[in-house]
């Protein structure tokens, strides 16, 4: 079974990393929509659409850097760079799964949607192509990839997506993809550069003072976000304030990870594997829901 094509194709679209997809669903749970059962069903329509087009750009990116990847400790082990997936398979897969996920977009969910996963889809092609091997470009254009899916999110159930939650996501969205970039000198040392070289252009040092940068950034805007006026016009309270210890709590825990136990190259691997992060993420859930719906 392990080398049957299906889940060969499977892993090949990498559904661990699916979980960057959930991001669809901040709009939904503070439009206070959770409970809204046709907008429920189009998020998560959406949010399956969004997984098969991001597994499709992983195959792509696969195919591009086969050759890189067989030379990677990790990375020559996946189904194209190890040789059990063909080229060709991969290539079929790729245009047939695009236009399944397309079709349905346009079937089901609304043309602003459906032109926002396609704006997705050429931003992460243009990414795997050229924009990766841009300095700092290539951290930006992984930080516009989270930033399109909530508005994709925002965009699907037709609600106003705020000043806020733009900040919020571009920030968080570069601070993981800089500790992705640091994880990665770290694991490689001295073969950095042969594996990806935009690594020669950052340094463990650079890459500390960015992330100290959109750190400190992420805290304070989201602070600010939880006691401004809009928010307690909205909401009808300020209790989100209480969410705060969490949010310090997660980006204090992924640094730590990245500082001393070298992790967050993946972050879907670390919130998956990494318990006290999984548990503090599931409880500033639960807090924003209790607080927005309870």
């Amino acid at each position: 079974m392990k080398n049957s094509l299906p889940y060969l194709l499977l892993r090949s679209m990498r559904p661990r990393q699916w979980t960057k997809n959930l991001v669809l669903f901040a709009p939904l749970v503070f439009s206070e929509n959770l409970f809204n059962q046709p907008f429920v069903l189009k998020t998560i329509l959406a949010f399956l659409v969004f997984c098969v087009v991001s597994g499709c750009v992983y195959i792509l990116n696969d195919l591009i850097d086969i050759e890189q990847d067989r030379k990677h400790p990790l990375k020559s082990k996946r189904p194209l760079a190890s040789g059990l997936f063909k080229p060709l398979y991969a290539i079929i897969a790729f245009i047939v799964l695009l236009l399944i996920s397309f079709g349905g977009a346009i079937a089901f969910l609304n043309d602003l949607f459906v032109l926002i996963a396609l704006i997705y889809l050429v931003l992460q092609i243009a990414y795997s192509w050229a924009l990766k091997h841009i300095v700092i470009i290539d951290v930006f254009s992984i930080a516009a990839g989270f930033l399109l899916r909530v508005i994709a999110g925002a965009e699907v159930i037709e609600v106003y997506f705020s000043t806020w939650l733009f900040f919020c996501t571009i920030l968080l969205s570069l601070f993981l993809a800089l500790s992705k970039r640091r994880h990665e000198l770290k694991l490689l040392d001295n073969d950095a550069v042969h594996h990806r070289k935009i690594l020669f252009e950052y340094s463990p040092e650079l890459l500390d003072h960015m992330i100290s940068i959109v750190t400190t950034a992420t805290v304070i805007v989201y602070i600010l976000y939880t006691v401004s006026a809009e928010t307690v016009q909205k909401f009808g309270t300020d209790n989100l304030k209480y969410t705060a210890p969490f949010v310090l709590y997660g980006i204090f825990r992924y640094l730590y990870l990245i500082h001393q136990k070298n992790e967050g190259g993946s972050p879907e691997k670390v919130l998956l594997n990494d318990r006290p992060l999984l548990y503090g993420v599931l409880l500033y859930s639960v807090t924003v829901c209790f607080i927005l719906y309870a």
